[in-house]
């Protein structure tokens, strides 16, 4: 199966800029409560110093921070102060502090992070929620990308564009800044930690920034995979990801309509043990509908009735071809076509070479396999094949439009980049 026939790789590369940062929490400055008492000691080392300076010096430390790191970040005294309610257990045993003693303090329990500075990859795309200003016949999208900093941490990031009637493709100028959303509400549960998410209108979509929040995802939110779900007139985004702790790994939900507000959950079931579960854009047969890969190996089909609960299943895909010996995994959620479900999946083959290749399963039962392609659609190219992890191309999940699969992709753990594959030449070469 030659890809030469149906598939077009785009020139829209789409790199890592150490530029763009965010502020989180510095340590030892995490809650007062987390800290060990070595750490707390050495956090109330540092207030007590800032209380030990006059008024006239904390103005004109606080203003020198401001005046260093001016245009880097939106509302950044705003952000000092929240650091400083975070710390409230700290100031108690210290008295009154000034509104400037508060905020410096704040300042000094923060610190920049190159949140992309090592990798942008791993792409899911969706249709963006507000089609204002699509090109005639087009449609805006939202890219997801995982983006990797130092220490390996993951988060999670966005890009917007448009799809032209052709199939031809622009992304949009990325925000000069990036930031980090309001925690309005965490849950504890049996679980783990439910937590709603959001950002300032204010802040375009490509500024916005989902980093760890729990002890779940304190190493990373890893490869969303964003559906538009429909359920009647209602339609919702919800993404799979790989919740790391740096010890565990577990599979967790996002849901937003907008994009503006997300609340992120833990899913429950033996299923939601690992990693690479996606969730199919509409219920079957009444009931939610999950590709998932529970044994490492194979690829499963799993039905859940409350969306938060995935157990059993039943495997449906085995490595059958050279180029998925290893293993196989889905590359995002199944695309309903005329023909039945197309499911994008990814194949590990000698020398751990990844490569993308595709199925077609029944629309009314999904566990039937109706054809699957022989040799991958897409494979490293000479040009693709260096970067942090070598020989590999990978998607999160790709998109219809008109005749075409919009494929968003991978190179190396390193980059992103687009491909473009004729639905009707896809079809026949899988069925050959």
């Amino acid at each position: 199966m030659s890809q030469a026939t149906f598939l077009n790789r785009q020139a829209l590369h789409l790199r890592p800029d150490p530029a763009r940062v965010i502020v989180r929490p510095f340590k030892p400055a995490t809650e007062p409560r987390d800290l060990n008492p070595t750490d707390k000691m050495r956090a109330n080392h540092i207030v007590e110093r800032v209380l030990a300076l006059d008024q006239e010096a904390v103005a004109a430390q606080l203003a020198d921070v401001l005046d260093n790191f001016k245009g880097r970040h939106r509302n950044l005294l705003e952000r000092f102060e929240a650091r400083a309610d975070e710390m409230e257990d700290a100031f108690a045993t210290h008295g009154v502090f000034s509104k400037k003693q508060r905020q410096l303090v704040g300042a000094y329990f923060l610190n920049e992070y190159s949140f992309e500075a090592s990798a942008l990859f791993n792409p899911s795309i969706v249709a963006h929620p507000d089609q204002s200003g699509a090109p005639k016949g087009g449609v805006r999208f939202i890219l997801s990308l995982r983006a990797i900093g130092e220490g390996h941490v993951s988060s999670l990031t966005f890009r917007t564009g448009t799809i032209a009637a052709d199939g031809s493709l622009a992304v949009d100028p990325t925000a000069r800044l990036a930031s980090i959303p309001r925690i309005c509400h965490r849950i504890s549960g049996p679980d783990g930690e439910r937590v709603e998410l959001i950002f300032k209108p204010e802040e375009d979509l490509t500024e916005r920034v989902i980093f760890p929040v729990t002890e779940s995802q304190s190493n990373g939110i890893e490869d969303a995979r964003f559906v538009e779900f429909s359920d009647g007139d209602r339609k919702t985004y919800y993404a799979t990801y790989t919740a790391y702790s740096g010890r565990a790994i577990r599979s967790e939900l996002i849901e937003t309509s907008d994009f503006t507000s997300f609340r992120l959950a833990p899913l429950r079931g033996a299923a939601a043990r690992n990693k690479g579960m996606a969730l199919f854009p509409r219920k079957i047969g009444g009931q939610y509908a999950m590709i998932a890969r529970q044994d490492n190996e194979n690829l499963y089909l799993i039905y859940s009735d409350d969306l938060h609960t995935w157990d059993g299943g039943q495997a449906i895909l085995k490595p059958q071809f050279p180029w998925e010996f290893v293993q196989i995994g889905n590359c995002g959620s199944p695309i309903e076509l005329d023909e039945g479900w197309l499911l994008l999946t990814h194949g590990v083959g000698p020398v751990r070479k990844y490569s993308i290749g595709a199925a077609l399963l029944d629309k009314h039962d999904p566990s039937k396999v109706l054809a699957r392609s022989r040799e991958p659609l897409l494979r490293p190219e000479p040009s693709e094949r260096e970067g942090y992890v070598p020989n590999v191309v990978y998607t999160c999940g790709g998109m219809r439009h008109n005749n075409q699969i919009i494929l968003p992709y991978a190179v190396s753990d390193t980059f992103s980049n687009f491909a473009t594959i004729e639905i009707s030449e896809l079809i026949n070469a899988m069925k050959c």
